[in-house]
């Protein structure tokens, strides 16, 4: 801890500019309006079907990273990824995070190597707002996106204040805390030190099955921003740099590491990441010009992870490179506008699954050319495309359209349509499986990515939404169907058998469809109601027949009640927060081969789960919180197969539906110096 505690306080860096801010500050800062009046808002201004959650949506639960901070979104689907790691996986239209674009400040963030965890990687706290899009991203930040993106922007530090403190501590034995210091170094300079810590170092065993609920472990992350903008010059520029060291340790109760690693007396496991990142945006709008801008985005990541699972040993070391050069303009005038440029990737991957060396590099380099045309009145469209060439996935191009129509007032329709193509990386977005005795193995050989071959989506939707008086008390209703059909997909294969996990190029049909309903009202002053009914009908050819997917609850309902009161003397203020969320029956993977004991059913139990959360603000710089996640205490019955002999051909701690960890309550504080 000393070491990295030293190389943490050696960590400099610089600042970072999104193209998207250069170029679009009108459309941010309709945005930005609109956040402070409502904390989840679909924006009304873009074309595409984008919600925007705001700093105040993220302290309405105990948002302690990013995994954590979509409790209160319809739109994203959180689950448990195995019984062991208490790692959250994300899910949009159906699809899991893999098919998901995740950036930081519209740089690729969570990809490859930190599929797994990446989400675990960014505390919560560091977070200005996030926008997550429906459907495929724009062309400028890739090809890769297929099912939507979500963007991260986090707190800038020419807008942040001097000082913020965030302790935060659970039933569960884990203890949190972020401190930010921010100084102004100049009217147009500002620089930002932002620390985490978070530990558990207690054994949980709530199910009496025999091994940890939540891993013990530690993490340290650090970055440190600097920001220049100056109006007079037209210049923006931010830099970046960010260390974190995150150590996981699950397993038996009675493992030992010193004493049981590489030996089958007790099963044990341990995850080891050390991840360090440097990002650099610099932005010009010409100063005669406002329209026209360029913007420069550089990132470099270096992800070294060392893990086994039992007696499987996983180790992967990621470096990678990106930069994108955008340049922003209209043509004739500023209903038709364009964004124009060139980037490259870069990724050397050295991967490493027992003793098998699943080493390569992969590179490409594209171009891409987007048009807006934009009439403020009632009707927008974009429509992009790009050209790229990779090393391994060879030359393709990549279309992209969204249309937005205001049909009536209040009134927004939107369709959007577009083609995603991406490298599956099997093992590293799969490790949830290596906790179990499945055999991995891949089918086909002629492909040049583990013998497979790319993945090719294309995603198309049309969503409506409408804003209504309601009893003289402001309301909205959405509907949005997606639909995402595969040319190829790398099918992950659970139906085969419990002692064998399947990799193979899709052999048939593979789709998923989508569909969200939404409404929302103030029901009197201050107390808001939000909820959402969801369907996926999602089916995949496999060798053994047709079958929804497993894993994935067909029917989903969620609701969100929150309350304020009226701000009172001081700044002092009471805020109530619950969440309910209802998910059917899901298809489980096939144990019928199992003995009797190991067994599960062919569809989970449906169920609900409860949050809730009080803050009390005693003044604009001090408030505490408490709150409770699965309050009803509802709990999976067996999470871990073979629990009793896990170096037996029936171990499987992935066949999770549901919460593992019983009723969980916490309590924090968060003081600021302004």
């Amino acid at each position: 801890m000393k070491k990295t505690t030293m190389l943490l306080v050696l960590c400099f860096s610089v600042l970072r500019v999104s193209a998207q801010e250069v170029i679009k500050q009108d459309t941010l800062k309709t945005v930005k309006v609109e956040a402070s009046r409502k904390s989840l808002k679909k924006s009304s201004n873009l074309t595409s079907n984008t919600t925007v959650m705001s700093g105040k949506e993220l302290l309405k639960a105990a948002c302690c990273n990013l995994a954590e901070s979509f409790e209160t979104n319809p739109s994203i689907d959180v689950n448990f990824a195995d019984a062991l790691t208490g790692t959250k996986q994300i899910k949009m239209l159906g699809l899991t995070s893999p098919y998901l674009m995740i950036t930081e400040e519209n740089i690729p963030s969570v990809r490859g190597a930190s599929q797994a965890y990446g989400l675990s990687f960014t505390p919560g706290t560091w977070v200005e707002s996030i926008q997550v899009t429906k459907g495929a991203g724009s062309v400028v930040n890739g090809y890769e996106s297929i099912s939507g993106q979500i963007n991260t922007e986090l707190i800038k530090p020419l807008k942040d204040i001097p000082f913020f403190v965030n302790a935060y501590g659970s039933t569960d034995s884990r203890f949190e805390l972020n401190t930010h210091f921010n100084k102004k170094v100049s009217d147009d300079w500002a620089t930002s030190l932002y620390v985490h810590g978070n530990t558990r170092v207690a054994k949980n065993d709530m199910n009496k099955d025999g091994f940890l609920d939540n891993p013990l472990g530690q993490q340290i992350n650090i970055i440190n921003r600097w920001q220049y903008a100056c109006a007079e010059t037209g210049w923006i520029t931010f830099f970046n740099f960010k260390y974190m060291n995150d150590k996981k340790l699950t397993g038996e109760l009675d493992y030992d590491r010193t004493k049981h690693k590489g030996s089958t007396q007790y099963w044990g496991s341990e995850i080891n990441t050390e991840r360090f990142d440097f990002t650099s945006k610099v932005g010009y709008v010409f100063k005669d010009m406002p329209f026209q801008s360029i913007g420069f985005q550089n990132a470099y990541s270096n992800h070294n992870q060392h893990s086994y699972f039992g007696l499987r040993q996983y180790d992967i070391k990621q470096q990678s490179y990106y930069s994108n050069l955008i340049f922003n303009s209209i043509i004739s005038n500023t209903m038709n506008k364009f964004a124009t440029g060139i980037n490259f990737t870069y990724d050397s991957y050295a991967e490493f699954v027992s003793l098998s060396d699943v080493s390569r590099i992969d590179n490409s380099a594209g171009a891409f050319f987007e048009y807006t045309y934009d009439n403020a009145d009632n009707f927008s469209v974009v429509l992009g495309g790009r050209l790229d060439y990779h090393n391994r996935l060879g030359a393709f191009a990549t279309p992209r359209l969204f249309v937005k129509y205001h049909p009536w007032e209040k009134g927004v329709l939107r369709f959007s349509a577009g083609r995603g193509k991406r490298a599956a990386n099997i093992f590293a977005e799969n490790q949830n499986l290596f906790a179990s005795s499945r055999v991995f193995s891949v089918l086909d050989s002629s492909g040049k990515i583990y013998g497979l071959d790319p993945e090719i989506a294309w995603n198309y939707g049309m969503s409506f939404s409408q804003q209504f008086r309601l009893f003289g008390k402001s309301a909205d209703i959405g509907i949005d169907f997606y639909r995402t059909d595969f040319q190829n997909q790398v099918v992950v294969d659970l139906y085969a058998g419990p002692q064998q996990l399947l990799f193979y190029n899709l052999k048939g049909k593979s789709f998923a469809n989508s569909l969200q309903v939404d409404f929302n009202v103030e029901l009197i002053k201050h107390l808001n109601l939000r909820t959402a009914y969801k369907y996926y009908d999602i089916q995949t050819d496999y060798l053994s027949g047709s079958y929804q997917r497993p894993l994935q609850a067909k029917h989903r309902f969620f609701a969100n009640l929150e309350f304020e009161t009226h701000i009172a003397a001081k700044g002092k203020q009471w805020k109530f927060d619950y969440t309910f969320n209802w998910l059917g029956k899901q298809a489980l993977p096939n144990t019928a081969t199992n003995p009797s004991a190991d067994q599960m059913s062919e569809f989970s139990n449906a169920f609900a789960v409860m949050n809730m959360q009080v803050t009390r603000t005693f003044s604009s710089t001090f408030e505490m919180y408490v709150g409770g996640e699965n309050i009803g205490n509802y709990r999976q019955d067996k999470a871990i197969l073979g629990s009793d002999n896990p170096f037996g051909p029936n171990f499987d701690t992935s066949i999770v539906y549901a919460p593992v960890f019983g009723q969980m309550y916490y309590a924090g504080l968060r003081f600021k110096i302004k």
